[in-house]
């Protein structure tokens, strides 16, 4: 099993730079922890900070190792050129391999924000992903469907490929996951049973596109490693207080590195290979620890 970070990008801080500064010390925690990869979200049109995520990660890859790292991209909201230009350059800085975690994204005021429309979001995902793969491979490409695009090439090319995770859970979105991707990549707020139902239909998918099953399967998890039983039940308690993201308590994955360790242990015997945490403490320093003590969670999955 193989544990990732998302770090988070979002600080309610109302200094703009300690924000910047505390993405850069949670990397640096992960990276000393040994955690198997990188990535950052994306998210636009926000009320408070939102750090965007492919100058943040090229400022990131400084502090990282040679292991994996990505951004996300909610695509129908990106001009196809101008997010293969970007990644083919953040292909050049990173020291590993370089991953577009990718989903069609939701909220009307953010597509209406950004110019894009909820309503030709599928159309404009499916055109966004061919034609930056066109483009990644050296072709000169021209579109004349819902992006009018006209010879267009990028340069820097990027020097190895870009793998794409497609986040998805509807049932279609599942298809189209396994028909385009290289890998899926499950949501946060599923429970370990909707995993499982999930998991199933994405590999029904698969068959029936003739696909192998990926070397990766992926999911996102929102975590906090506690210290102690105490510490963490405070956790749990203020996570269902505030309704933490709107996700189920039974999808969080909070306690001590042993019940953390089975956690993941669990989510490995069902056939996921990867675990993409995001800290879900608020509070900074918090959020480094629990990071610190997947290092023993990982030593734990690794003796059983």
């Amino acid at each position: 099993m193989k544990v990732g970070i998302s770090v988070s990008s979002s600080y309610q801080s109302r200094d703009v730079v300690e924000g910047a500064r505390f993405m850069i010390e949670r990397t640096r925690v992960a990276r000393d922890a040994e955690l198997d990869s990188l990535f950052l979200g994306d998210h636009h049109i926000t009320p408070t900070p939102y750090y965007q995520n492919v100058p943040m990660l090229g400022r990131l890859l400084a502090e990282w190792s040679d292991r994996p790292a990505g951004v996300l991209l909610l695509l129908p909201l990106w001009n196809p050129v101008l997010a293969a230009e970007q990644l083919a350059s953040l292909a050049c800085l990173s020291k590993g391999r370089l991953i577009m975690q990718c989903a069609l994204g939701a909220g009307r005021s953010q597509f209406q924000g950004m110019g894009a429309s909820l309503n030709s979001r599928v159309k404009r995902f499916e055109a966004s992903l061919a034609i930056m793969k066109r483009l990644w491979r050296g072709e000169t490409v021209t579109s004349e469907g819902v992006w009018k695009i006209k010879n267009a090439r990028i340069s820097p090319l990027p020097p190895a490929s870009i793998d794409v995770w497609i986040g998805a859970s509807a049932d279609k979105a599942l298809d189209r996951a396994a028909r385009l991707g290289d890998a899926w990549l499950a949501d946060p707020g599923l429970n370990f049973n909707e995993l499982q139902l999930k998991l199933d239909v994405y590999q029904q998918a698969l068959n029936r596109h003739g696909k192998k099953q990926p070397e990766t399967l992926a999911l996102r998890r929102d975590i906090y490693v506690a210290e102690s039983a105490r510490d963490a039940a405070q956790a749990r308690a203020a996570s269902i207080k505030s309704n933490y993201r709107g996700i189920t308590p039974e999808s969080l994955l909070i306690g001590e590195a042993g019940a953390i360790a089975s956690a993941l242990l669990e989510l490995e015997e069902a056939g996921f290979t990867d675990v993409i945490i995001r800290n879900l403490h608020p509070e900074q320093t918090k959020a480094l620890q629990s990071t610190e003590r997947l290092a023993e969670v990982r030593r734990l999955v690794a003796s059983r």
